[in-house]
């Protein structure tokens, strides 16, 4: 049993994120799973929790919180992990760097939109692909070029990870599993290795929460 419960699905990219501070900040918790897939998220049970429907949520302190963002704002404030730097100019950029694909790529990559795109456009059969690779490359070029205004030693912004790196690694995991291509991108991929190789990014990757 942990100290606080996370409502999340595996494949989430919002999830991945609870999971991978979560893990960062030592904080145990119980994993309780709202399959998208299966529409449990319309549940009245979980629009009980979130009348957005939305994972991921996570119980803590005596709260219910939604909205990933500002889950990982609240984990950083009270759990002092560091995420974005002290400066102001320096934080705004870094919290830039990370609402980039946060904010601008994943909302428009996310499965309920991509079913919507495909319906619309009468089922063809290659629509999900096409969708991501269009949002998810473009976005993955925009960030490389932000990324050369920060000194990757080796996260994107520093010596430790911060928000930027939480928000990068599950959208890399979409880029994979859609084959959008970044191999031709040096910054994100030495950020990739980096997170890779540390545990808190390792336990909370999608194929050990499935």
């Amino acid at each position: 049993m942990g100290d606080a419960v996370l409502y999340d699905y595996w494949r989430s990219s919002a999830s991945y994120r609870l999971r991978i501070a979560l893990n960062l900040a030592g904080i145990g918790y119980t994993a309780v799973r709202v399959d998208l897939v299966k529409g449990e998220h319309k549940s009245p049970e979980h629009l009980a929790r979130n009348p957005q429907g939305f994972v991921p949520v996570l119980e803590i302190d005596g709260l219910r919180l939604t909205q990933s963002l500002a889950i990982l704002d609240y984990l950083d404030e009270t759990r002092k992990l560091g995420l974005l730097p002290q400066d102001p100019g320096r934080r705004a950029r870094a919290r830039a760097l990370a609402h980039s694909v946060a904010v601008d790529v994943h909302p428009v990559c996310n499965l309920q939109v991509a079913k919507h795109a495909t319906a619309l456009s009468g089922g063809a059969e290659d629509m999900p692909r096409a969708w991501m690779q269009h949002f998810i490359r473009p976005g993955l070029q925009a960030f490389e070029a932000l990324l050369a205004g920060f000194g990757q030693a080796p996260y994107c912004t520093g010596a430790t990870p911060g928000l930027a790196d939480i928000c990068l690694m599950p959208q890399l995991y979409n880029a994979r599993r859609w084959e959008a291509d970044f191999s031709d991108l040096p910054r994100i991929c030495a950020v990739e290795a980096a997170c890779a190789a540390h545990p808190a990014f390792a336990a909370g990757h999608p194929d050990r929460a499935d």
